[in-house]
């Protein structure tokens, strides 16, 4: 639980790489003001700056026109608005009655069908009585009757005569054009309690009363020709007269509510809805039917009308906004995400290596650090016959030594680390006296290790090893046998000379004042007493010499088995016990020398 709540008190910083360069700050700062002026343009035309509320409204429209027509059988009568409206067709709809089929003097009586499909018959048995269908004009009374010199239908009982005749061309009421629409339109905007309707309030009586709604001359004029406004639509009214049509008028209120920039007026437009191609749909245009009723000589009979015609729906859009302090805070922060596509680019274009090689190679390693996953172990060998270091996988089933590579890196060297211990070394043994051992400008150490100044080989512990039996996998003759899969390694990838009769091994990694000298480097109060410090810091000396400062992908780097029991050879553990190689998974670029 406590370290729980530790956790949460912690704070979390991305690692930044400052690169200090002319042409890529220029490129930067380019790139953010494009970003800026983007915003700030879009912020304008969008008025992102306001809060919005949508319209609410009502509307409501009246029809004027009067025009005489010739109806076929009937001759000439003058129609006005109550009969070519018709019933109300709906909520912010109007109706105009555009051309007629009218069949007059209807009774209640039993007639021929008018046949639909084709549906003829021959003899009374094709009929049936009391049958009808969405197509019939009645109810079947079980005869087949003549409806003409050449064809025979059922009888029906319905009103007689039957309705048979199709729509004229050109239409009965093509004049319609000329009528005119009033449309009223209030409109609310509950959020801000405004108010407003397409009536202007600077609109007086008698200019109202004259005005025509014409798109460049008088585009805020609530009356409109019926003509114009199927021209508007893109449709010729003539030919939508025959069989009618619907016409949608859209009415958008795009408002402004703020003082310094009030505007909110009404637009129009105006367009079809309905599919007009005759040849393309089915029951193309718009009609309904409707009827007269009267009584004569106590017999009531009735007018049928069909009347096609163009519906007229209003429509309408629109919303207001106000400037709101919250509104542009979201905005702004919305935008600020914008700014990484600056950094999104300059990391594409150094990562690809289009601004520089060099840089690109910086750039990664300053900026990225690689950690493997905990489940993934990999390891760095260093041979003696090999320039370059090995980056292997840890394996479960094969010795470290025949493990083949990943890949092969160069080794990166910690010369000034070196240099600085040699002059350390250097300038500890001028103060002491040397003793000259016959060869010019040679010098021992008193802390030499004992084989060394008792002129005894250093490699003896090592042959003995070899003589006792040396691995199969062992190259130079002076590695161990071990069970351990990752500790079978030699110094050497093919036989050869071991890597400890170097005389620098014996200097750099096993010689006691070497070894001091490091340890005081790192720690310069630390005490020495242990031979088991000495050991460890014998193989972190080794691992400085062969693998350098660091290791590709963060790899763990292995010491070879003959180089290990060298080491153990000169600072031996009192009990003769060693933990052998362990591998830290946790920090991979560390390993543990508790050997």
């Amino acid at each position: 639980m406590s370290c729980t709540l530790l956790n949460l008190c912690e704070y979390d910083t991305k690692k930044l790489v400052k690169i200090k360069s002319v042409k890529l700050g220029s490129l930067k700062w380019t790139l953010n003001g494009l970003i800026l002026m983007f915003i700030f343009f879009m912020m304008l035309w969008n008025k992102e700056y306001q809060e919005y509320d949508l319209v609410v409204s009502s509307v409501t429209t009246k029809v004027k026109g009067v025009t005489k027509i010739s109806i076929p059988d009937s001759g000439e009568v003058v129609w006005d608005v109550v009969d070519y409206s018709g019933p109300s067709p709906g909520k912010n709809s109007f109706f105009v009655g555009t051309n007629v089929i009218v069949t007059k003097n209807q009774k209640q009586g039993n007639c021929p069908e008018v046949p639909s499909h084709e549906k003829l018959c021959q003899t009374d048995k094709d009929c049936e009585k009391g049958f009808s269908d969405q197509y019939s004009h009645g109810i079947q009374t079980g005869a087949c009757v003549k409806m003409d010199i050449l064809r025979k239908t059922c009888e029906v009982t319905t009103w007689c005569p039957i309705e048979n005749k199709k729509n004229p061309r050109p239409a009965l009421l093509a004049s319609a054009e000329n009528f005119t629409v009033m449309i009223k339109n209030n409109v609310r905007f509950p959020a801000f309690d405004y108010i407003r309707r397409n009536i202007l309030p600077e609109m007086k009586d008698t200019e109202l009363k004259g005005c025509i709604y014409n798109q460049y001359k008088n585009p805020y004029c609530p009356i409109f020709r019926l003509g114009d406004i199927v021209s508007e639509a893109k449709e010729n009214f003539s030919e939508m007269a025959v069989e009618g049509g619907v016409i949608g008028i859209q009415i958008n209120w795009d408002c402004d509510l703020n003082h310094f920039s009030y505007s909110c007026l009404p637009k129009y437009s105006f367009r079809r809805m309905d599919k007009k191609e005759s040849n393309q749909t089915l029951f193309p245009g718009f009609n309904f039917r409707t009827a007269k009723y009267s009584t004569v000589n106590g017999v009531e009979q009735r007018t049928l009308l069909k009347m096609y015609g163009i519906r007229f729906d209003v429509m309408v859009f629109g919303k207001a906004g106000k400037f709101s302090i919250v509104q542009l805070i979201i905005y702004i922060g919305s935008t600020l995400s914008y700014y990484a596509l600056t950094t999104v680019f300059l990391d594409w274009l150094i990562g690809t290596g289009c601004y520089s090689k060099e840089a690109k190679q910086t750039y990664t390693e300053r900026k990225f650090e690689v950690i493997q996953d905990r489940e993934e172990c990999f390891l760095c060998v260093s041979f003696v016959d090999e320039d370059k270091l090995r980056v292997v996988k840890k394996s479960r089933k094969k010795r470290l030594q025949e493990t083949k590579p990943l890949s092969f890196h160069q080794r990166k060297n910690d010369l000034a680390g070196m240099k600085t211990l040699m002059s350390v070394l250097q300038c500890g043994q001028s103060r002491s006296e040397p003793v000259q051992n016959g060869q010019s400008g040679g010098l021992i150490d008193e802390d030499l290790p004992r084989r060394q100044r008792s002129g005894q080989s250093t490699d003896t512990p090592l042959l003995e090893a070899s003589q006792s039996g040396c691995p199969a996998w062992c190259q130079c003759g002076c590695c161990r046998p071990s069970d351990i899969l990752q500790e079978q390694l030699c110094c050497r990838s093919e036989k050869g000379h071991c890597i400890t009769s170097s005389p620098l091994f014996s200097t750099l990694v096993v010689s006691r004042s070497v070894l001091e000298t490091a340890l005081l480097y790192v720690d310069p109060l630390a005490e020495l007493q242990e031979g088991a410090q000495l050991r460890h810091g014998a193989y972190a000396q080794f691992i400085r010499w062969r693998f350098g400062d660091s290791t590709p992908r963060d790899a763990i780097p292995v010491i070879p088995s003959c180089c290990i029991w060298r080491i153990r050879a000169e600072y031996p553990s009192p009990d003769g016990q060693y933990s052998g190689l362990r591998l830290n998974q946790a920090v991979p670029s560390q390993p543990e020398f508790n050997r």
